[in-house]
């Protein structure tokens, strides 16, 4: 892949190593339950409401819709999902791999419908295992902010789950 966005490939290169960091040993439903929570926790902090899907092995085992979330947020989950299951990164790292050399979702024959690149979705990773599931959000105007909130949800149930 020829690289035509310096900044772009230095993020993605960062976004990989935070995937690197947020593998898990084990990952159950009650798991699910707590990264959910976590996740509708931090949103609070911000105005507008959220929308949350976890998923393991294809199955919705996590979903809630804040008040006032739109009907389109359970639309964005989906592309989200749909990002994370085919390429097995973060949809924000997606979007820096196709930035990173100046292409476009259409570029890879992906309908814009059907597949997000930006912040909001995110693998569940087991170490030896590989990728069981994928954790989305979607409803803050910036996808920065989605991504930023299952990043540090992800790492708050990491730290938990290690007795920190």
């Amino acid at each position: 892949m020829k690289i035509v966005n310096d900044q772009a490939h230095a993020e993605y290169q960062r976004l990989s190593e935070q995937e690197k960091e947020l593998v898990f040993t084990s990952f159950s439903r009650a798991d699910a339950l707590d990264l959910g929570l976590l996740m509708l926790e931090r949103a609070k902090s911000y105005p507008d409401p959220v929308a949350v899907e976890i998923t393991i092995n294809g199955l919705v085992v996590f979903r809630h819709f804040s008040d006032g979330s739109l009907l389109d947020s359970e639309l964005w989950l989906q592309r989200k999902r749909n990002t994370v299951d085919l390429m097995a990164m973060s949809s924000l790292r997606f979007m820096k791999w196709l930035d990173r050399s100046g292409k476009e979702l259409t570029d890879r024959k992906l309908d814009p419908a059907d597949y997000a690149a930006g912040g909001g979705g995110f693998p569940i990773v087991l170490a030896g295992t590989g990728m069981i599931g994928s954790v989305c959000i979607s409803g803050l105007p910036n996808h920065i902010d989605d991504h930023q909130i299952v990043v540090d949800a992800l790492t708050a149930l990491k730290a938990r789950k290690a007795g920190r």
